[in-house]
C-alpha cells in the first residue's frame, strides 16, 4: 500500500511549491518516516534557491536524498527529524535524525536514520547537520587549550562552531559579526561578541563563516603570526579577491578549508554515522536553542523561502512544523 505525502520542490530558481506524491511501504532494511520537524539552513538552501550553485558544482552540492537536478527542478534540504511508523522493530516509534528535504513522509534505508538520544528533544534535533558540520570544523582545526579564537560570521554553522568552542577550556572565543543583533545569541551561548572593527587580534586560530570577501579579509587581519584560518564558508558562483601581498608571506599565514562532505582526515578512523551520532549527543545542551530564530508550518514555505533568501526574515536556523 503506498503512503500520502507532500513535498516541497524548488521549480525554478525563486519558485517553490508543495507536490502531492505517494511513498511506498517499506521493504526489508528499510524504515517509514513521519516528518515532525524540519529545518531551513540559511546559507546553503538559500544560495541553492537563488539559483547560485555553479554547473562545476552540481555534483558535489547534491544532497544525499536530493531528487531532480540544479538549478530546478528540485527537492532539496538535508535537516529532517521524525518518528519511524514501519520498519524493524527496535526502530519502529523512535525519533530519528535523517538528511531528508522537506518532506511530509518518506522510505529510506535503515542506516540513513540515526536515533536522537532522549535528552535531546525533536524540535532541538534538526541542528544536528550544521553541529555536525562544526564538529568536523574542529577535528580540522584541532584548536588547544588557551587559544585565541575568533569566529567570524554568526550564521547557523558559525554559531555552532562557537557554542562547541565555549565548552574548551581555557580558550578565548570571540564571535564576531557585523549585526550587533547577534550579540545576544553570543551570551545565550556563552561567548563574547565584537563587531568586525572591535575585534580581538593576535588570534592563534580564526574559523570564517560569512561567506563575504570583507570578513575573510579581517580573518587573517586578526591572525597572529603563523596562525591558522579554517574557511568554512562557500562562495557559490562568486568570485573572492583577498590581500595576499602586504604581510601574508612574512607572518607565514594559513588559509584552509573544511567542507562536512569528508571526514576530517585528523579523525580518518571515525564515519559519518559516528560524526553525526556525536552531534546529536552534543544537542542536549539547551543553549543551542539560541540557534533556532523562527518557525514556521510546512505549508507555508513557497512563501517563506523568498523571504529568507532575501533577507526578509533574518534567521539562522528556521524551523519547519509538520502537522499529524
Amino acid at each position: 500500500m503506498n503512503h500520502p505525502a507532500r513535498a516541497f520542490w524548488l521549480g525554478s530558481p525563486g519558485q517553490g511549491e508543495i507536490r502531492d506524491l505517494r511513498v511506498p511501504d517499506p521493504a526489508d532494511g528499510e524504515v517509514l518516516v513521519r516528518t515532525l520537524w524540519s529545518g531551513v539552513s540559511r546559507g546553503t538552501e538559500t544560495l541553492v534557491f537563488r539559483g547560485g550553485v555553479p554547473a562545476s558544482q552540481y555534483s558535489a552540492m547534491r544532497a544525499p536524498f536530493q531528487d531532480g537536478d540544479f538549478p530546478g527542478p528540485v527537492k532539496y534540504g538535508y535537516l529532517n527529524v521524525g518518528v519511524v511508523e514501519e520498519g524493524p522493530a527496535h526502530l519502529t516509534g523512535r525519533t530519528v535524525f535523517c538528511l531528508y528535504p522537506h518532506q511530509t513522509r518518506y522510505v529510506v534505508p535503515v542506516a540513513a536514520v540515526t536515533p536522537v538520544p532522549e535528552a535531546v528533544p525533536a524540535h532541538r534535533a534538526v541542528l544536528a547537520g550544521t553541529v555536525e558540520t562544526a564538529v568536523n570544523a574542529l577535528w580540522d582545526a584541532a584548536p588547544l587549550v588557551g587559544d585565541r579564537i575568533a569566529v567570524i560570521g554568526g550564521g547557523m554553522v558559525g554559531c555552532s562552531v562557537a557554542a562547541l568552542l565555549a565548552r574548551f577550556p581555557g580558550v578565548r572565543v570571540q564571535l564576531v559579526d557585523a549585526d550587533p543583533a547577534r550579540a545576544q545569541v553570543a551570551a545565550a551561548l556563552g561567548v563574547g561578541f565584537a563587531l568586525p572593527a572591535d575585534a580581538l587580534g593576535d588570534c592563534d586560530l580564526v574559523v570564517h563563516a560569512s561567506a563575504t570577501e570583507e570578513g575573510l579579509t579581517r580573518a587573517l587581519e586578526l591572525l597572529t603570526p603563523e596562525g591558522t584560518v579554517l574557511e568554512l564558508s562557500w562562495y557559490g558562483d562568486r568570485r573572492v579577491a583577498l590581500p595576499l601581498g602586504e604581510a601574508f608571506h612574512s607572518r607565514r599565514l594559513v588559509i584552509r578549508s573544511s567542507q562536512v562532505g569528508t571526514v576530517s582526515p585528523a579523525r580518518a578512523g571515525r564515519g559519518y554515522a559516528d560524526r553525526l551520532a556525536l552531534a546529536l549527543d552534543l544537542l542536549a545542551d539547551p543553549a543551542l536553542d539560541a540557534l533556532i530564530t523562527g518557525e514556521s508550518a510546512f505549508e507555508e514555505l513557497p512563501g517563506v523561502m523568498p523571504k529568507l533568501a532575501s533577507g526578509e526574515i533574518p534567521a539562522l536556523c528556521h524551523r519547519i512544523r509538520y502537522e499529524g
